[in-house]
């Protein structure tokens, strides 16, 4: 039940993440009235570390899935403001991506390593 609603959160924040990325600028979502280049970098990183995460945890086994998901989404999406009026595809903004992607794949890898060993650790006490 658990796996399904992590996937589930995951497509949705990939839905999220596609129209904020593709929809025009005064639709888009902002942390600040005023987004520096350090707050559109943390937007850029934070956003696709989150998505890495949620679809690594969620798709534990299938790695390849994941990576296609969180780095084809990143280069897609980037590409994809190509033929969109006002938009900009940029070279940097599709590498925050991918640097926030590696992070949250990462970092769902190093939870689930601490809590299998800590799972082996509780049962190792019981028996």
């Amino acid at each position: 039940m658990l796996h399904r609603l992590v996937s589930a959160v995951a497509w949705a924040c990939l839905a999220l993440i596609a129209f904020a990325t593709l929809s025009p600028a005064y639709l888009r979502p902002k942390l600040w009235a005023v987004e520096s280049d350090s707050i559109v970098l943390l937007e850029h990183v934070g956003a696709f570390a989150l998505l890495g995460f949620l679809f690594a945890i969620s798709h534990r086994r299938h790695h390849g899935l994941v990576f296609l998901i969180v780095f084809g989404s990143a280069i897609a999406l980037e590409l994809l403001q190509l033929g969109i009026p006002g938009r900009d595809a940029r070279l940097l903004d599709a590498a925050e991506k991918l640097v926030g992607g590696g992070l949250g794949i990462v970092a769902a890898q190093c939870a689930m390593l601490i809590r299998s060993r800590r799972k082996g650790q509780a049962i190792g006490q019981r028996g």
